[in-house]
């Protein structure tokens, strides 16, 4: 592994020599990745251990750069945050692929039993980031022993603050595409879920993911007393008859086929129960699954405030802080990655996906530079039932650690069949 910008470098790990021999079939290529198993659980339950929040992991990325000490890989240390950009130089040329796993954690306290249960008491890996990042860890050992088979390269993305610090935005702009010099052709991620059976893939084409922003609006009248309002101006009932309003207006406003949500999920107003406020205060969220969409609830949020203050005699102030952008799949590579599921995890395992969810990613900021997908893999415990589990973000959330080789097999499957041909 040689790292930049650091001086240093270190062996590279002896590679078992496969030839050129395309090695797609379903048994080699997940049974491998089952023999990587107990190695790939460790990494997980070490990272599950210690998450970090945000941008800045050092105990991550000191645990990861670990665990790929040794592999022939170069290794570049991104200086604006923990990211690391690890490149696999295969044995001819060709394209470059990137393959993405985040890495840190939320802001909750664990309750879920586990005997490798987070040890800070204040911080969880409750989105399944540790089986993101071990998972790739998995997929750049088994590259390593096929890179005389590869024709390009394979730039594995360790990214850190995808929970609303925007990572891979700031990877990006500290030249993530041109790691290589050459803009990867192809891009994949993937994520767990507890919502889907342990081994499930469930992606589409298209938008899968909605776009994410924060939406204030402060709606500014006259305080005075409770027994008086006619001699106030009592901005909260107004502040009702904006979230009314704007919820009527989404609801005729906006195609249903390409729908968008407007939740005002916290109210602030007044002291105590004698006073009208002077002001009163709507924080909520805006999610939309096309630009079009996020853009007019945009502009209904702004008509609506302004509006519905001013017949009152008051004003109101809009501020949106834009978040994630829309997460849409290039059909094509959801095809094939619909294909290579089959393949190597057997035909049961693909799934289609009948309409985009409306969380956010901000894997979203690379989909808009190159052609990419993202594909979620079920990782519901045996003994549990999907429909009933607690999902990610819960502090009760748990995983199956049985489906991580089939998420690095599915890692490995995306680039063999790009860069084998």
């Amino acid at each position: 592994m040689t790292v930049a910008p650091s001086s240093y470098a270190v062996p590279a790990r002896s590679v078992v020599r496969r030839g050129p021999k395309l090695r797609l079939m379903t048994d080699s290529l997940l049974s491998d990745a089952q023999d990587l198993l107990d190695d790939v659980v460790q990494l997980r339950r070490r990272l599950h251990r210690h998450p970090e929040l945000g941008n800045h992991l050092p105990k991550t990325r000191e645990t990861v750069l670990a665990a790929l000490d040794g592999l022939p890989l170069d290794v570049t240390l991104h200086q604006t945050t923990s990211g690391i950009a690890a490149v696999l130089h295969g044995a001819g040329d060709g394209p470059t692929v990137l393959l993405r796993g985040d890495m840190d954690g939320l802001p909750l306290t664990e309750d879920t039993g586990l005997d490798f249960a987070s040890e800070t008491g204040t911080t969880m890996h409750a989105c399944g980031h540790d089986l993101h990042t071990s998972m790739l860890y998995g997929a750049a050992r088994l590259l390593s022993d096929r890179r005389d088979a590869l024709n390009g390269k394979v730039v594995f993305m360790f990214q850190p603050g995808e929970e609303g610090s925007a990572g891979a935005r700031h990877m990006l702009e500290e030249g993530l595409l041109d790691t290589t010099g050459d803009k990867p052709s192809a891009g994949f991620a993937i994520h767990v879920t507890s919502l889907y059976g342990s081994g499930e893939v469930h992606i589409r084409p298209g938008p899968q993911m909605a776009s994410a922003d924060e939406l204030t609006i402060t709606v500014s009248g006259s305080g005075g007393h409770a027994s008086a309002p006619h001699n106030a101006l009592d901005p909260v009932p107004i502040a009702a008859e904006i979230i009314l309003a704007t919820q009527v207006a989404v609801t005729r406003r906006i195609n249903v086929f390409t729908p968008g949500v407007v939740t005002f999920a916290k109210v602030t107003a007044g002291t105590t129960n004698n006073i009208i406020p002077p002001n009163a205060e709507l924080n909520g969220t805006v999610r939309a699954v096309s630009e079009e969409t996020r853009s007019t609830i945009h502009e209904i949020l702004e008509r609506v405030a302004t509006n519905v203050a001013a017949a009152h005699g008051a004003t109101a102030n809009l501020a949106i802080k834009h978040g994630y952008p829309v997460s849409v799949n290039d059909p094509g590579i959801v095809a094939s990655v619909m294909d290579m599921a089959g393949r190597v995890l057997g035909p049961e395992a693909a799934n289609e996906m009948p309409a985009p969810i409306m969380g956010a990613e901000d894997w979203s900021y690379v989909m808009q530079q190159i052609p990419g997908a993202m594909a979620f893999l079920g990782a519901c415990p045996p003994d549990l039932d999907p429909e009933a589990a607690p999902a990610n973000h819960s502090n009760l959330v748990r995983f199956d650690e049985a489906a991580m080789p089939k998420g690095v097999a599915l890692y490995c499957g995306f680039v063999l069949d790009r860069l084998t041909g």
